[in-house]
């Protein structure tokens, strides 16, 4: 049995406050503290998994109700210290990606250094400065874990809980002054220090990320179809995009960020301070045939560092086939999916989507001569009638 916290509330108190500012150095725009009792969530968490909306992320049943109890994932701990860091770059650029169909649109977390490892890094170190604090009690071990989405852990309710922000109708975290652009992580630890008030805002009536999600993924407010979901289609899912969600998908070659485009907390959104976190050079030019025209050795340098890498080559032609297709006819795109088909004819997922564009591709170029053709003859009716 370990030994009671040698501390005294008022030392606790002292601590928390603490916390926070190490926080801020360590650059977290935002810390809170909360209790590890998650169980009126279970209900729901299980109701959705039972509706199958986690899709072929089997991972998420695997763990059971592990999510919703924080003491099981990492026995011993009392408490949950839940970090904020702001992602947004610089230089996002969203309505000219979105708006030009030849250029793929990539989500802007994922436009610079992979958040895993450097949120990881920093909750450790405030773990690291935790411990360092209460060394001078030789009976005591702070005993603590960092988790940065990569277990089985509802982040988001905990940071609720924490007064961090409130869940949106698209699922994600809100925060009034910070919107929803940045990622969460936690420190899991065994000291019992005071928690704060969890936070009780709502979106109100606004429904805006649920009428513009793209696929309908935003099945209900607070529900997420993953099988519907950009982000899921293009990252998680292993195997072929439904036929009937491709059209749908646009020129989002790499997660979604339409639900939180339309949130109006997101129009003050500060910006990233992080230089990790700004969009790296590669990522400046999104030309679908010159992302389309990498081999997996290219593919597997230019994504090194970056979260982006882990859906493999074989997914990043998959999703950048679909864009094509979605794309205006054009020959470079015709002969770049021919190209594709003969060197990947032994691959059946890709050939299933290099043949849907291709089929998209070369039936948009008739309609388009049909056009054309039908244009000419109405000026030449015209000019014939002048005569």
């Amino acid at each position: 049995m370990s030994p009671a916290c040698p501390l005294s509330s008022t030392q606790l108190a002292q601590l928390a406050t603490q916390i926070k500012l190490w926080g801020q150095e360590l650059g977290f725009a935002a810390i809170g503290i909360t209790d590890t009792d998650l169980s009126s969530h279970e209900p729901k968490l299980q109701a959705w998994l039972d509706q199958g909306y986690h899709g072929d992320m089997n991972y998420m049943a695997q763990h059971g109700m592990m999510r919703a109890r924080p003491h099981e994932l990492h026995p011993g701990c009392v408490r949950v210290i839940s970090a904020r860091m702001d992602y947004l770059p610089t230089n996002a650029r969203f309505t000219r990606e979105l708006k030009e169909p030849m250029h793929g649109y990539i989500s802007r977390y994922a436009g610079g250094r992979d958040y895993h490892k450097l949120l990881r890094q920093r909750l450790k170190k405030l773990g690291d400065k935790i411990a360092a604090e209460l060394a001078t009690f030789s009976e005591w071990h702070t005993d603590y874990r960092p988790f940065v989405d990569s277990a089985p852990i509802l982040e988001r309710p905990l940071a609720q809980k924490a007064g961090l922000g409130w869940t949106g109708k698209h699922t994600l975290l809100l925060s009034e002054e910070a919107g929803s652009w940045f990622f969460l992580g936690e420190l899991l630890i065994n000291l019992p220090l005071p928690i704060d008030t969890p936070n009780q805002q709502d979106c109100g009536a606004c429904t805006a990320c649920i009428t513009s999600c793209p696929t309908g993924a935003i099945v209900a407010p607070f529900t997420v179809d993953a099988r519907r979901c950009i982000s899921y289609l293009t990252i998680e899912l292993d195997g072929p995009i439904a036929e009937h969600l491709r059209p749908l998908i646009g020129n989002r070659i790499y997660g979604c960020d339409d639900c939180q485009l339309v949130c109006p907390y997101n129009r003050a959104a500060p910006l990233s301070q992080e230089a990790d976190f700004q969009t790296r050079d590669v990522w400046q030019d999104t030309n679908l045939l010159s992302l389309f025209a990498w081999d997996e050795t290219h593919f597997l340098a230019k994504t090194e560092g970056s979260p982006i890498r882990r859906i493999g080559h074989r997914r990043w032609l998959r999703n950048i086939s679909v864009a094509l297709g979605n794309a205006p006819s054009h020959s470079d795109i015709i002969a770049a999916l021919k190209a594709k088909l003969e060197l990947y004819q032994h691959d059946s997922m890709l050939l299933e989507h290099f043949t849907w564009a291709l089929t998209r591709q070369l039936q948009a170029e008739v309609n388009q001569d049909r056009k054309t053709a039908r244009l000419i003859r109405i000026i030449e009716k015209g000019l014939s009638r002048d005569a």
